[in-house]
């Protein structure tokens, strides 16, 4: 073990059944595999059996450190694990890949503004309701000023009056990153519709991406007057995440070869043709969820 301990720079874990064992295994696994190794520099820690196996610091934060690490790829269950682990205690941290399943955060959270001067490139995964996209994302981005490469894959994003369109990211992420030579994303965000007359149209959305000529942008509008809000799809391409949610009638095609989960939503029926466009642009489609009263 002690040859190890000091041998031992990039290690990978993938648990696939945890069936029978403690709730935080996987985060006492986590914690003391970085406190053994001392000289690790990459580390992939993956759970695929559940969300309840992720990793999660609860209101107990270990003591773990490292100054060697450089990349770290990791599921989380809560955006405060993702933010404990971007406190400073991984200086040297290059990359960071970090899938979070909930995106409650606590009531007490507290935003760390240190910089992050190290960090090349973040990837953030989150597909539950995200109510912290401007009280805890961007200040979270803006701590990584020097950032190269930057993926985003975020839905739902509840918004309280726009989109999340070309001039958000713009504004509140690009411009801050100088560096900045890559930036992927998928990201969905709601608008409730109250007494709005002028919404944003799918061109508007467009059209607010024409500075952004290094990538090619796809944009999906859709209001459901019934259920009274409004849904943006904004995505860059090619499109690289397993998942498409909420397709409805006005899907603007494509191929998908790395989809395999499509959820279909819409307050109009869906006719024959629409199911033989989907079943083109995702040849590699293993889950299908409709929801459709009509």
């Amino acid at each position: 073990m002690y040859i190890l301990k000091n041998q031992i720079s990039s290690l990978m874990i993938e648990s696939s059944s945890n069936q029978g064992r403690p709730r935080d295994v996987n985060t006492r696994i986590f914690t003391n595999i970085l406190n053994t190794f001392i000289n690790l520099q990459y580390f992939k820690f993956h759970s695929w059996f559940s969300s309840f196996q992720r990793i999660s610091f609860g209101y107990s934060l270990p003591t773990v450190f490292s100054s060697t690490l450089l990349e770290l790829r990791v599921k989380v269950t809560s955006v405060d694990d993702c933010l404990f682990l971007l406190d400073g205690r991984f200086n040297q941290l290059r990359a960071f890949y970090v899938d979070i399943a909930s995106s409650l955060p606590k009531s007490n959270f507290k935003i760390n503004k240190e910089k992050l001067p190290n960090l090349r490139c973040f990837s953030l995964y989150c597909f539950s309701e995200i109510r912290f996209y401007d009280n805890i994302i961007i200040p979270l981005l803006h701590r990584m000023s020097n950032l190269e490469e930057l993926a985003l894959y975020l839905s739902p994003v509840i918004c309280d009056k726009k989109f999340i369109d070309g001039n958000n990211l713009k504004q509140n992420i690009i411009d801050y990153m100088p560096e900045l030579n890559q930036f992927g994303f998928s990201i969905h965000s709601t608008i409730l519709l109250k007494d709005e007359i002028d919404l944003p149209s799918n061109e508007d959305i467009e059209h607010s991406f024409k500075d952004f000529s290094n990538n090619k942008i796809i944009s999906c509008v859709n209001y459901f007057f019934e259920a009274k809000y409004g849904a943006c799809h904004i995505y860059s391409c090619p499109y690289l995440i397993p998942t498409y949610q909420n397709i409805s009638n006005n899907f603007p095609g494509g191929l998908f070869r790395y989809v395999s989960a499509v959820s279909l939503f819409d307050e109009h029926p869906f006719e024959y043709e629409f199911f033989i466009q989907i079943a083109q642009s995702f040849p590699f489609l293993k889950n299908l969820t409709i929801t459709n009263q009509k």
